[in-house]
Order: structure tokens, then C-alpha cells, then sequence
């Protein structure tokens, strides 16, 4: 008998362009994990606009990101891929969520105060509400694993919560996700402040390496990359951050152990190091971008991916709904 897979749900949002950090912590590891786990992949678009977005960018990145998933690997045929608002059953599971989930664990939430620091001038019901939302994200799926960073343990654990409330209000409804703590690959972090993760929305674009950046531009930004006043390229976090970065990144990228990386620059400049860091990246990345590139010239392809990737998140989610609505007591014509 052929073992059932477990269900893992993750979903990214198609804001700004993808980093490598995003390329060696997630996307990568989604290659492997579809095939271990029966996978559903969302662009969240739902989530994105709690912050204002360019509508015609938005749609070009919705796109746009499929497109690197697939270019990077992710398989359609062993994955659900699909826009989060292409699946109306998100946006009607959260708001009976809602009534299950309590202001003051909202407002606790982390991400919900650096967001509100970030734009004060639009603090949204949106943006407090982003953790149900993600909850019934989860929950829809009946995600048996989430693979979580450090950021997002806040948010598995209140959707954890929700679960189990109107689990032992209603009786067994919704699986208890667990959270997936790989090893998603090296820690990447800002080329100019390297004590902090590198990140799609940096004030400074030089810190980040984006997905589509030319070759050019990422031999320039490495070369600018931050390191210290020593010549010794050695991987040490507390006293040479900068280096221990570009060797993280190095490794990731070529394969090679942080060992092997420091005995291959022993005795050889900054200089020579942040250039051989910049052209591994860029080999990895310039097939990705050619085939990613080739994908958007095929709308029709993509368009088909995501329809076929809507029905099948659709088929699912909506049989959870409807064991949500009767539950709660919603009349259903027929029932």
C-alpha cells in the first residue's frame, strides 16, 4: 500500500522581487519538501495588501513568481501552486476565524507592531488581522506541517490556538499544524548591515542581492559588501560578521563546507574573496533568470498552471469550509 503523504501548506507573498535569501531558505527547500509532502504552495496576494501595493506591479510579480518557482525547480505536477485570491474559501474561513480569535492576542502579535512602526500611516484592520487570515490559510488545507523561520513561529502558534478553540467548542475539525523546522540552508544576511537578515524591502538595495539582478550588479554590490579591517577570510559571526556572511553565502552557493571555503581563500585578499563570492551567485542565478525569462513569454502556460492550481486548492478547501459552516450552524439549502 502506497504510504499517504503528509500535507504541508506555505505561501509567499509577491512583493518586491525575491532575494537569494528567499532562493537559499525557501524556494530550494520547496523543491525538496514536494517530494516528501503533499504540497500547497499560495501567492499570498491577500496578505500583500495590507500594505499598499501598485496594482499593475502586483499582478506582474503575482506572475512573475511563479515563474521563478517553476525556473527554480517547483513542479506543478508534483505541487498545488495557486493565487491565494483565486480560492474565495480563504476570505470566508477567516472571517468565522475572526470570531474565534481575540483582540488582545492580536494586538500582541509582533509582526503587527513592527508593521504599525513601518506605516504609520496606514495601520489597517488588515495588517492586525494578517495572523487569521495566514490561520485559516493553514487550516483550510488540513496542513499537517508549515515550515516556519524565527519570524513566523508567532503566527503558527496562534494558528495552533484557533485550532484547538473551536476544535473543543465544535468537536475534531481542523488538523493542529505542527511547525517544520529544517535546516532551510545558510543564514543570509545584509551585505552592508550583516546583523541583519538579508530582506526584500532593505532601505539600502546594495545590501540585497535580488533574484533578478544582472551579473554586473551583483559582482558591484559584493564588491562593496561590508567586511572589516583584518585580511583574514575566516568564519567567525561575534568578530568578522561581514566575512562570516559572504562565507555562508559562498558555501550555500557552491556547496562547499565553510571549512573547505576557508582553506580555498587562505592567504588571499578581500577583494579576490567578495569576487569569487559574487560569480557563484551569479552562475547560479543566470540559468534560473534565462528560464524564468522564457516562462513569462508563455502566458498562456503560466495562466493554465494557476487555473489547474485553483481547482485543486479549491476542491479541498472548500470541503473544509463546509464541515466549518455546518458546525457553526450555517443553513446550507438541501442540508
Amino acid at each position: 500500500m502506497e504510504e499517504v503523504k503528509k500535507t504541508l501548506y506555505s505561501a509567499v507573498q509577491p512583493t518586491n522581487t525575491l532575494t537569494i535569501g528567499n532562493y537559499a531558505g525557501a524556494i530550494r527547500n520547496f523543491v525538496r519538501l514536494q517530494d516528501e509532502y503533499r504540497c500547497f504552495y499560495a501567492i499570498a496576494n491577500m496578505h500583500a495588501i495590507t500594505v499598499r501595493q501598485n496594482p499593475a506591479e502586483l499582478r506582474q510579480k503575482t506572475l512573475g513568481l511563479l515563474a521563478t518557482y517553476i525556473a527554480c525547480g517547483v513542479d506543478p505536477d508534483k505541487c498545488t501552486l495557486y493565487v491565494q485570491s483565486h480560492v474565495p474559501a480563504h476570505a470566508e474561513l477567516a472571517w468565522v476565524l475572526n470570531t474565534f480569535t481575540y483582540v488582545g492576542e492580536m494586538e500582541r502579535m509582533t509582526q503587527f507592531k513592527d508593521k504599525s512602526a513601518r506605516h504609520a500611516d496606514n495601520i489597517n484592520m488588515g495588517l492586525m488581522d494578517y495572523p487569521v487570515l495566514m490561520a485559516a490559510d493553514i487550516l483550510l488545507y488540513n496542513a499537517d506541517v508549515v515550515p516556519v523561520g524565527i519570524d513566523q513561529r508567532q503566527h503558527l502558534e496562534i494558528t495552533r490556538d484557533i485550532a484547538i478553540r473551536f476544535n473543543n467548542i465544535y468537536s475534531p475539525t481542523f488538523v493542529v499544524p505542527e511547525g517544520l523546522y529544517t535546516k532551510v540552508g545558510a543564514k543570509i544576511n545584509d551585505l552592508q548591515d550583516p546583523s541583519k537578515k538579508m530582506s526584500k524591502s532593505a532601505e539600502n538595495p546594495n545590501g540585497t542581492i535580488f533574484m533578478d539582478d544582472t551579473k554586473d550588479t551583483i559582482i558591484r554590490k559584493f564588491k562593496r559588501a561590508v567586511t572589516d579591517s583584518d585580511s583574514e577570510v575566516r568564519y567567525d559571526e561575534e568578530n568578522k560578521p561581514g566575512v562570516s556572511n559572504l562565507l555562508s553565502i559562498y558555501s550555500s552557493f557552491t556547496g562547499k563546507t565553510i571549512p573547505e571555503a576557508e582553506a580555498e581563500f587562505a592567504g588571499k585578499g578581500y577583494g579576490d574573496f567578495k569576487l569569487a563570492v559574487g560569480e557563484a551567485v551569479a552562475d547560479v542565478l543566470e540559468p534560473v533568470q534565462k528560464e524564468t525569462a522564457r516562462l513569462l513569454s508563455d502566458r498562456k502556460y503560466l495562466d493554465d498552471i494557476f487555473r489547474k492550481g485553483a481547482e485543486d486548492a479549491a476542491h479541498v478547501a472548500n470541503k473544509t469550509l463546509d464541515k466549518v459552516y455546518r458546525k457553526i450552524g450555517f443553513y446550507r439549502c438541501g442540508n
